[in-house]
Parts: C-alpha cells; sequence; structure tokens
C-alpha cells in the first residue's frame, strides 16, 4: 500500500528505551492525526503510521551502531514499507523493515508507533484517563495490590493509577501477540516496579507475569518475566513492553 506524502505541522521527536536484563532497545514516536471524516481518517491512519515507520527505520539504521539518543526529523515518507495484519490483529512489516518487531496505539489524538532495534518482540499502548470514570469494573480488570501499588506511584488518582496499569497490561498482551483476544486482564499481573515511590518524567519499570489461561496459551513466556516501561504523558500514560523471541 503506498502512503501519501504526510505534512506535518511539527518535527516528529524519535525516543529510544531500554530495558533491565534484556538486550533490545526499542524506538518510539508519535504523530498528529485528527479528521472528522472517516474514510479519511482510516487512511489518514495508515499513512500516519507508514510514515512513523519510515522515520523510525531511518534513526535505527543511522544510529545502529551508535550510543542511543533523541533525535529530531523533518517530514519524509518511505513508499517501499508496507504494514499488514495477522489473524489476530498483530501488525507485521513488509519490504526493507521485515522481521522487525513493530506496534501501535492511539491515543490523544496521536498515532503512536514503536520499533524495536533487535528480534525482540514489542508491544505499545497509550491510556488516558477519561476512560476510567466512576463505574468502570476495576474488580474487573485489576488485581488489589496491583491496583494498590499503582495508587501509591500516582498519587492516589484513581483515574491515572487505572490508565497506568491498563497500558502496563495492553502493551504485554501486544507483545505476545495476542492483545485480548485470547487472555483475560486479570490473568496479566503487574508487579511492583523497580524504581522508586514517585512518579516521575523518567517513568516506572514493571515486571509482569502471566496466570491462568495465559500460562497456558504461552508457555514459553510463562516462564519468563516480561518487562514493560511506562512513561508519563499529559492525562494519559505510555507503555512499552519487549519479550525477547530468541527464547520461542
Amino acid at each position: 500500500m503506498r502512503a501519501d506524502v504526510i505534512k506535518d505541522c511539527q518535527e516528529i521527536t524519535v525516543k529510544a528505551v531500554s530495558f533491565p536484563q534484556q538486550r533490545g532497545t526499542v524506538l518510539y514516536a508519535s504523530s498528529y492525526c485528527e479528521t472528522d471524516d472517516i474514510a479519511v481518517h482510516r487512511a489518514s491512519r495508515t499513512a500516519h503510521k507508514i510514515h512513523l515507520v519510515s522515520i523510525l527505520r531511518e534513526y535505527l539504521m543511522r544510529t545502529k551502531s551508535s550510543p542511543w539518543a533523541d533525535c529530531r526529523f523533518s517530514s519524509r515518507a518511505d513508499l517501499s514499507i508496507q504494514v499488514v495484519h495477522d489473524a489476530l490483529g498483530r501488525p507485521q512489516l513488509l519490504g526493507e523493515c521485515e522481521g522487525r518487531a513493530i506496534s501501535f496505539s492511539e491515543g490523544g489524538g496521536k498515532i503512536w508507533a514503536a520499533l524495536c532495534g533487535d528480534e525482540s518482540d514489542i508491544g505499545i499502548d497509550v491510556a488516558g484517563t477519561d476512560e476510567f470514570q466512576r463505574g468502570y469494573p476495576f474488580h474487573r480488570v485489576f488485581h488489589p495490590k496491583e491496583l494498590q501499588h499503582a495508587l501509591g506511584l500516582a498519587g492516589g488518582d484513581l483515574e491515572m493509577a487505572s490508565a497506568l496499569l491498563w497500558s502496563i497490561k495492553e502493551a504485554a498482551v501486544k507483545a505476545l501477540g495476542c492483545a485480548f483476544h485470547l487472555v483475560d486482564p486479570r490473568q496479566i499481573t503487574v508487579y511492583p516496579s523497580t524504581e522508586g515511590a514517585v512518579w516521575g518524567n523518567g517513568g516506572y519499570t514493571f515486571p509482569v507475569g502471566l496466570s491462568g489461561k495465559a500460562r497456558v496459551r504461552f508457555p514459553i513466556a510463562a516462564g519468563r518475566t516480561l518487562w514493560v516501561r511506562s512513561l508519563p504523558q499529559r492525562k494519559m500514560c505510555l507503555s512499552i513492553a519487549l519479550l525477547n523471541r530468541q527464547h520461542r
């Protein structure tokens, strides 16, 4: 599928995150994508995704043997890249990036994309606090202990704590390649973060485990720990999960 040239209102910033005891570094970036026309919005979403992938790929190629750092690029698109989806909706790349893990999320009027620097599997998710108002079935999604820990990190803000936990769980199942088609949110357990107890711009790294049917469906991942890096955004939480593919 060809991508139309996108006129950016501002430069796109590429950032990198790394994970403990893992060799993978993940690049991510976002781009505004807002329109009221459904047909135009669908085409625009696809174009924005390919545009983001092309920028992430270029940065990956430029810094493959260099220290990872933030960088800014002006607008450009790569028409050789295609994004397809498997039966469960997991995105896959065709073209020069084929074989590298990619993940997308939408939130805050933006398309978010993450590209892995090695052969690991990844997942990215953005969750807004407005998704977790009163009446939300918290007990059906979160374990009491993980919600208590998240509340401590979020300064007692239930909506922010919920956005944090949901983005972690969603990113984890995207890394597994199934989203919530095959597992229940409570089968994904978020353990206490490995950093301190003050929520800041640096974010947190969380170990995530599987239980119940999730352990049965993903026996390789069940005996290992998924790592998720969570970063605060304005009224949102951004989380990126990584699972080494080499152990499969």
